[in-house]
């Protein structure tokens, strides 16, 4: 199967997560981080399968307090997860296929045949969960060492690829996932995890079948548009790299990685201090209903401007992606599973990021861009190009959505993951927002 690829979506946008289910021992000190390594004869293909069922039915296994479970890890998981793989990757076709560049059009497609399939990793780490699993900052070196390696720098390239890695002994499993976001947005990275984790855990799947027709995304110009945002996003195919910053300015590399957990009662504080301040100051900004998002990514962003040394009259930049699914006209069909992004760009100056009011000026700037964006969703599509002539030290981006309830639907039989993090974000102020377990 191959389909022109529309410009909802990006030809260098690889996503990382890891999964972890977690057992613990009682006590004992804190290990240390070293690399992973691949189990003998641990790397292979999993091969979608189209029988329907799995062959293994698993045992559920409940989260187990001692020093001698080894439970979590063994042949069975093992062979679970495989072949629930297998099943699954039978209803998403494309992830087990491959980006190819259609050198007669110049265009990117999907290829998928029966032969293709999703490397499969097995590894051993003696990395201990507890460093890795707290609202306190981690090894980022070995968390990104827990999701499989995939070169995306030039096609064809694999789309998905999945590595299970023994941590500690025994004593936990952290599940990686890598996606190309060409294939696949977030939202449909979860479907296939919830896809996957009801198959590995033998329930009924859900009615309603995912498909990855794109001529359900309707875009004026049809592939017009695609083929013109392409050639910003990757001009030198089949090379897949990002043209640079005109600026001169790199993408900073992170040093410090740290996970903030916001409750409820936390969320709803948040709110009622941004109106509060809009009210004392007589600075009536927010022209709609607080959102959630708004107010998360409105802290988000006056917080990065703390950590900066922004002169007054610096604009300082804040970018996010929009699900554009329910905007487009017509709007697309809620079984699409492929991707279908659209970006937004809000600008302040530092001085009102800065000031009294600047939870209510960060808020209501990012409330005001998804409401340009709900009214024409298609504007966005060209995001690249604003992006390539600002300071990427003024840039903050903000990816994820509080609606991706990652923990919730990540049970592979053995109950929630203890954590979930994106192990490849993209660069220094980029923050990842996830429903909390």
């Amino acid at each position: 199967m191959k389909m022109c690829m529309p410009p909802i979506g990006t030809m260098e946008s690889l996503t990382g997560f890891v999964l972890a289910g977690i057992q613990h021992s009682s006590g004992g000190p804190i290990g240390r981080f070293p690399g992973v390594e691949d189990a003998p004869h641990s790397d292979g293909v999993v091969v979608a399968s189209h029988g329907g069922t799995s062959r293994f039915r698993p045992q559920r296994h409940s989260p187990t307090v001692g020093a001698n479970c080894r439970c979590l890890f063994d042949d069975t998981v093992l062979e679970c997860l495989r072949s629930s793989l297998a099943t699954t990757l039978s209803s998403f076709a494309p992830l087990a296929g491959k980006l190819v560049h259609l050198k007669d059009t110049g265009d990117v497609g999907s290829s998928c045949s029966a032969t293709d399939g999703v490397r499969f990793v097995v590894a051993e780490s003696d990395a201990d969960i507890r460093r890795l699993s707290g609202d306190e900052e981690y090894d980022i070196s070995v968390l990104r060492l827990l999701v499989p390696e995939v070169d995306m720098s030039e096609l064809p390239v694999r789309v998905l690829a999945v590595q299970v890695t023994r941590l500690d002994g025994g004593m936990g499993m952290a599940l990686g996932v890598t996606v190309h976001h060409a294939v696949a947005d977030g939202r449909s990275l979860w479907a296939f995890v919830e896809a996957w984790a009801t198959a590995c855990r033998g329930d009924t799947p859900a009615a309603a079948t995912p498909t990855f027709d794109r001529s359900l995304v309707k875009l004026p110009r049809g592939d017009e548009l695609a083929r013109e945002v392409l050639r910003k996003f990757a001009p030198n195919l089949p090379l897949a790299t990002l043209p640079m910053p005109t600026t001169g300015e790199t993408i900073r590399p992170f040093t410090r990685v740290r996970a903030f957990t916001l409750e409820k009662q936390d969320i709803e504080l948040l709110k009622k201090r941004i109106i509060h301040l809009s009210e004392s100051n007589g600075v009536y900004l927010l022209s709609h209903p607080l959102s959630t998002f708004a107010a998360i990514a409105g802290l988000a962003w006056t917080c990065f401007v703390r950590c900066k040394q922004f002169s007054g009259d610096d604009d300082v930049l804040f970018f996010f992606f929009a699900d554009a699914r329910r905007r487009l006209d017509p709007p697309v069909d809620e079984a699409y599973t492929g991707s279908c992004l659209t970006g937004c760009l809000a600008r302040l100056p530092a001085r009102e990021l800065q000031a009294d009011h600047a939870l209510v000026a960060a808020a209501s700037a990012v409330q005001d861009e998804v409401c340009k964006m709900a009214k024409d969703p298609v504007a966005g599509l060209d995001f690249v190009t604003p992006l390539l002539t600002i300071d990427m030290d003024r840039l903050m981006h903000v990816s994820g959505s509080p609606g991706f309830k990652a923990y919730e639907v990540a049970d592979f039989g053995w109950g929630r993951p203890r954590w979930t993090e994106n192990a490849r974000m993209n660069d220094d102020g980029h923050v990842v927002l996830m429903r909390a377990n």
